[in-house]
């Protein structure tokens, strides 16, 4: 199965970014977590990316001054976790 496929799609979904044992970025409302492909040979990059909410005093809601973006997450290195929101 490729790559591509197995994409997370949902409707509330939250990625946590830590540094250590400590939250360090958060992003909820996403629908959609998606592994990026090439271009000129359609393989599977080392990242992910998608639009969420970036939920900046880690309360769980969206807050009016909060806007959605677009963000990536790269395969390497980086320490986060992907969950649907149980709220």
């Amino acid at each position: 199965m490729s790559r591509d496929i197995q994409n997370w799609t949902g409707s509330n979904g939250v990625l946590e970014f830590y540094a250590g044992d400590k939250l360090v970025r958060r992003f909820i409302k996403i629908d959609k977590l998606s592994t990026a492909m090439g271009t000129d040979d359609g393989k599977p990059h080392s990242y992910r990316f998608g639009y969420g909410v970036l939920e900046e005093n880690f309360n769980m809601i969206a807050d009016p001054d909060e806007k959605k973006m677009y963000f990536e997450v790269s395969d390497f290195g980086s320490n986060y976790i992907f969950f649907e929101n149980p709220r």
